[in-house]
Order: structure tokens, then C-alpha cells, then sequence
């Protein structure tokens, strides 16, 4: 199946559920208006917009009546149920406002993983774009589980985002952009105006949690972040709340934290970024040190001989983590080799290995074609 979809000026805008709720918790019917005048107001200027909206699980329980938010899987998915069909009305009755139809499309990363499905998905949201429609997109919660959900909307977004080869992916949160320490116990932070490359040190000012009605936090979005560097998209965290920050982000203004590679850095190909983001790792191939530089200094392949062990249980053609001698994930790729294939040959050179494993003669673990180095 072939992509059909071909535009530019395509913008993604992620809204977090911290962002899109008021101080009751609800949906915030005047913030939602707000957003959807600004999408308006970029469709009238040529853009093509994408809408990834949180906050199905709050709209839920503000129909079903509930003040707290369910903790059993089952209850949060009866939420989800209720409340993706409410938080679409409101996108739509509030861009019909404008005469801008839209579309609900939840997604799942089942419906990912298999390469037709991750081209249908691209080809319906491009056909909405084509009409002129607004995608609404969201996790499908009411049948996701833990195992296999994108573990927060920030990495969905990124997903739509280098699915459709974006012009800009913005995410809408509850503070300004990335800082280098916590502002609210650091009074010497400052917000980081751009990232070009996400180090170790860049992961470590992100922290950890979100907040109280999210699944994300930072870290998510850093992590969003490396694989909209990979993709060549420029991404933008910045405060939702402020005065159409989402237009003004778009059409150029500095808000936040834009993260972006430097100019002239080649990006990664459609099928490299739909296995490095789209699926689901099975486990890790970890690497000696040797390898771990083979692979970002010069374009290696993974070969068995730089392996040092696996972890988890996968087969041929599952999708698995590249993780360097110092534990640092670098890459994801499609392996050749079992875990328990691993387990003979790691350390082992190739043509050792085709004296006992002749069906393996010459195969790296990871082909550099089916290696996305993050």
C-alpha cells in the first residue's frame, strides 16, 4: 500500500489533560473553544492541523458523575468510553463555530505495529487533512492495556506527527518548556530555549512525574522529543495557557522549548521511524562498549561478535531495544537473531557462527536498515 498523502504546512498540536481540564477537574469548554479558534485561524492561513487530545478519561467522569478518578483498569476504561464520545462533541461544536469539520480517530499501538495498519492510519488521517476536516486523535483507552498502550499522549503525538511528516509537532502543557532544575525547588532554574541533541544530561534535567490527572511528565516529552530529532520534525513544549500560544508557536514567535536538530543532519527514513516508534519492543540487545560507538560514530550494523547479552524473550523479526555498554537506550531495530539465538552467539564473530549456525552466515543481529539510532 502506498502513502497518498502528500502536503505541507502540516501541524500537530498535543493538548495534556492538566492543561485541557479546569479547577473542578472537567473539560475546560472555554480553553477547548480557544484552541479550536487558533486551529481555525492556521486552516484559514494554509495549514493542515492535528488536534492529539487528553482528557477523555476526565470528560468521562464528569458524565458518569464520578468525582474521583477511577484506580481499576475496567473503570478507567468505562471513563474513556463516556468521555471520548463527550470531548469530541465539544471539538466539534466548537470548530463548527468556525465552519472547520472534524473527525475523532483513536488509535491503539495494535493498530501500529503492522505495517498496513500504520499506513491506513496515515492515509485516513491525510484524506481528513485533504477535506479540509480537524483530526481529533486519542488512545483508544477503552481497549488498551498496559502491555501495549503508548504509555502517554506525548509519544502518540510524535507517532502522528512522524507519520505525516509534519512541518511542526507542539505540545500544549502546564509549564513554560524544559528548565535546568525544578523552578518550583530551584530558584536559580532557567527555562532551556533550545535543544539540539538529547544527552544524558538533557534526560536528567527532564525528572519524572506528571501531574495529578496525566500520565506524562517531562520526561515523556524529552522522550517524544529524540524521536522528533530522529525524524527531522521540530517539536515545541511550551504553556498551553497562555494567550494563543499554539498559533503563535506556529507561526514563528519564541515560546517555550524548541527542540530541533542541527541543519544538514540526515534524518531517518518512514520504515527506520515506523519500527523505532511505532512498535513495540520485545526485549534488549545490550552492547559492549566497541560496538555502542560502531554503531553511533560510523553506521554500523549490530554483529554478534559487539553483543554482550539479551534481555527479555523475542523472536526473529521482533522489534527490541539497542541499549550501550553504559545502559543508555540508542537505537531499536528489527533482530535476526532469537534471544535464545543470543544467548550462543553473542561475542562470537560471523564466521565462527556459520560454522555451527550455517542459516546465520553473514547476518548481523540488527541491519542498519532496520536500525533506528535515536
Amino acid at each position: 500500500m502506498e502513502d497518498i498523502f502528500e502536503a505541507p504546512n502540516v501541524v500537530v498540536v498535543k493538548v495534556g489533560s492538566s492543561t485541557l481540564v479546569d479547577e473542578s477537574g472537567r473539560p475546560d469548554r472555554t480553553f477547548i473553544g480557544s484552541l479550536c479558534d487558533q486551529a481555525a485561524d492556521l486552516q484559514e492561513r494554509g495549514y493542515h492541523v492535528v488536534i492529539v487530545s487528553s482528557g477523555a478519561v476526565a470528560a468521562g467522569m464528569e458524565r458518569l458523575g464520578l468525582y474521583a478518578r477511577p484506580t481499576d483498569m475496567p473503570g478507567r476504561q468505562a471513563c474513556a468510553a463516556a468521555g471520548q464520545a463527550a470531548l469530541t462533541e465539544v471539538y466539534a461544536e466548537q470548530l463548527a463555530r468556525r465552519g472547520v469539520p472534524c473527525g475523532q480517530v483513536l488509535l491503539t499501538r495494535r493498530d501500529l505495529t503492522d505495517r498496513e495498519g500504520y499506513l491506513n492510519a496515515r492515509n485516513t488521517l491525510g484524506r481528513m487533512l485533504e477535506l479540509g476536516a480537524v483530526p481529533v486523535v486519542n488512545e483508544n483507552d477503552t481497549v488498551s492495556f498496559t502491555e501495549i498502550n503508548f504509555g502517554d499522549n506525548d509519544m502518540l503525538g510524535a507517532i502522528v506527527a512522524a507519520m505525516l511528516n509534519a512541518d511542526l509537532y507542539v505540545i500544549l502543557s502546564d509549564i513554560d518548556g524544559l528548565y535546568t532544575a525544578n523552578p518550583a525547588h530551584d530558584p536559580t532554574a532557567r527555562l532551556v530555549l533550545r535543544v539540539e541533541e538529547v544527552t544524558p544530561k538533557i534526560s536528567a534535567m527532564a525528572g519524572g512525574a506528571g501531574s495529578a490527572v496525566g500520565t506524562g511528565g517531562m520526561a515523556s516529552k524529552v522522550r517524544a522529543a529524540r524521536a522528533m530529532i530522529a525524524a527531522g520534525v521540530p517539536m515545541v513544549v511550551c504553556r498551553g495557557r497562555e494567550r494563543d500560544s499554539f498559533r503563535r508557536v506556529v507561526e514563528g514567535e519564541r515560546l517555550g522549548t524548541r527542540f530541533e536538530g542541527p541543519a544538514g543532519v540526515q534524518h531517518e527514513s518512514a520504515r527506520k521511524l515506523w519500527i523505532g516508534l511505532a512498535e513495540m519492543p520485545r526485549g534488549s540487545v545490550l552492547l559492549d562498549a566497541g560496538a555502542s560507538r560502531a554503531i553511533l560514530e560510523r553506521g554500523a550494523s549490530v554483529l554478534p561478535v559487539g553483543v554482550t547479552s539479551a534481555e527479555g524473550r523475542f523472536s526473529t523479526g521482533d522489534v527490541v531495544n539497542v541499549v550501550s555498554a553504559e545502559g543508555a537506550l540508542i537505537g531499536r531495530g528489527i533482530t535476526r537473531y532469537s534471544s535464545e539465538d543470543i544467548g550462543r552467539v553473542h561475542g562470537l564473530r560471523l564466521d565462527v557462527i556459520a560454522r555451527f549456525m550455517p542459516e546465520k552466515d553473514g547476518q548481523p543481529v540488527i541491519h542498519r536498515d532496520e536500525l533506528l539510532v535515536f
